[in-house]
């Protein structure tokens, strides 16, 4: 198993957790911006935990 099969492993144990981060970072943008972006945040995040395990589940 390599590095990349490792990480992989993680993010589909860990779904929730990783989702969750996500969300934090994305409000973190929002906040710090003013949430002039939240709209575009907001796909970005939705992309992200798709790709990270089973899907959006922080929402």
């Amino acid at each position: 198993m390599g590095f990349l099969d490792d990480a992989k492993k993680f993010l589909d144990e860990h779904d929730d957790r990783v989702d969750q981060a996500i969300e934090k970072a994305g409000d973190l943008i929002d906040e710090k911006t003013g949430d002039k972006y939240a709209d575009k945040v907001d796909k970005v995040q939705d992309i992200a935990e798709e790709k990270t395990g089973d899907g959006d589940t922080a929402r």
